[in-house]
């Protein structure tokens, strides 16, 4: 039986179960909200979890203290992307002004080099909190852009953790 090195395990194992370990590139992402495509959006960042942490000594030991979790936190969605004469969000954000918060659900998901979802992030119950217009400027021929913030109430990521659980890997 013939030995195999770890970086040939790798590939037979990415070919039987389509799993591989190369990195994703970061241009290939739809956002879609509610079960509409919410528009090309140019960035997106804010897939931030934070878990706050309290240290806990215990009966004089003073070597170390104890990592306890406390609470977790998300930060807000930025969705940032070239304006254009569609703008699905900007409507959903003046209702909020006005007082009727409506809150949507919505993925944000990575696409292969093919266009296929890979991966995708899960957020609920999300609704815009600021936008900020494009900025002006004569001597510029950069696209203009505007920015929608979405504050939401978690943030999941059924794939990875499906990958993560294959076998124990993770």
């Amino acid at each position: 039986m013939p030995v195999i090195g770890p970086s040939a395990a790798a590939a037979v194992f990415g070919n039987v179960t389509g799993i591989h370990d190369n990195p994703y590139l970061g241009y290939n992402f739809l956002v879609e909200i509610q079960g509409l495509l919410a528009g090309g959006f140019t960035q997106v960042t804010g897939l931030d979890i934070t878990t706050e942490v309290e240290d806990h000594r215990q009966g004089g030991n003073n070597s170390y203290a104890y990592k306890l979790p406390k609470s977790s936190s998300y930060s807000d969605i930025q969705l940032i992307r070239g304006m254009s004469d569609i703008d699905m969000l900007w409507p959903w954000y003046q209702d909020v002004v006005s007082g009727k918060i409506q809150r949507r659900n919505g993925t944000i998901y990575l696409l292969s080099n093919v266009g296929v979802p890979t991966m995708w992030w899960n957020f609920r119950r999300a609704y815009p909190v600021s936008w900020s217009g494009p900025q002006f400027d004569s001597n510029s021929s950069q696209v203009l852009s505007t920015t929608i913030t979405l504050a939401h109430e978690g943030l999941t990521n059924p794939v990875s953790s499906a990958i993560g659980s294959i076998g124990g890997l993770i």
